[in-house]
């Protein structure tokens, strides 16, 4: 019979922040695989833990990969770990999760901390709609191509970023989006200097020049600001009535007249839709 593989997610900083569930999990799991067994061995140690541990990192994940599965498939249960916050973001664990589905391995969620949603929550920027970017590629070609590919989004963008490459990734940064594009970066969360500062890309260039950071970073950044609208959104249904009644087909009218307003098309459609339902009661 074969075993499972648990995701669990552990403490981005604060080992206090390991939930009673992922505690558990770990105690009754035959063996876990790690990004850094070394890591792993603290958070073990803070629990009175002792179980084997297998290293799974980018560089022998396919490797090692195969090797955890068929331990599961022989019976036993894994638990995956990352150094901090969830596996699978950003981290080796995403190829062990996908090799056990194609296996058809039950597999386990317990949900912990993550860096990316906690400082997205204290941005104090939009958190309806979100993108994750991840780490930017130290490549300078696909690093630009990166963030070109960005700069229309409207979405709330998050990124991770090490210390010693902050000063050129804000910089990029500010070449792309503008100085006055705001942005939150939440620096060593949930650890004892933990630091979150709400800026622009000026003032972030600026603060980080004269203070060099140290600790892991995430940084949020404001999405494209909507254009304003051209017109009411009253107007906008106006204009699309009208080309309703000149000819033409709904959707057609709806999306000329968004092309017009900057609304959107579908929420004219569907305000036309109703202006008529409404006529035609009217009517009987």
């Amino acid at each position: 019979m074969a075993g499972r593989l648990y995701v669990v997610g552990t403490p981005i900083g604060n080992l206090g922040d390991l939930s009673p569930r992922a505690a558990q999990v770990l105690a009754e799991a035959d063996f876990i695989a790690a990004e850094d067994t070394r890591v792993t061995l603290k958070l073990l140690n803070h629990l009175g833990l002792k179980k084997p541990m297998v290293s799974y990192y980018e560089h022998n994940l396919r490797e090692r990969g195969r090797m955890i599965l068929e331990r599961i498939q022989a019976g036993e249960t894994c638990a995956v770990v990352s150094d901090a916050g969830m596996p699978c973001i950003s981290d080796p664990g995403e190829d062990l999760v996908r090799i056990c589905g194609e296996a058809g391995i039950e597999t386990i969620v317990i949900p912990g901390p993550s860096a990316a949603i906690a400082a997205l929550a204290v941005s104090g920027l939009s958190t309806s709609r979100f993108t994750f970017e991840g780490f930017l590629s130290t490549s300078r070609s696909s690093r630009a191509a990166h963030l070109e590919g960005l700069r229309q989004e409207e979405r709330t963008m998050i990124f991770y970023e090490a210390p010693h490459k902050l000063l050129p990734t804000l910089a990029d940064l500010r070449e792309v989006f503008g100085g006055s594009r705001r942005i939150s970066i939440g620096r060593e969360l949930t650890k004892l200097h933990e630091e979150l500062l709400r800026t622009d890309l000026d003032g972030a260039l600026e603060r980080f020049r004269e203070r060099p950071p140290k600790g892991e970073l995430v940084l949020v950044l404001e999405g494209k600001p909507r254009e304003k609208a051209l017109m009411t959104l009253e107007e906008a249904l106006d204009r699309a009535e009208a080309l309703l009644n000149g000819g033409m087909k709904p959707t057609d009218a709806a999306r000329q007249a968004a092309k017009e307003s900057g609304y959107p098309k579908g929420e004219l459609y569907q305000g036309l839709l109703r202006r008529q339902s409404g006529e035609e009661a009217e009517e009987r």
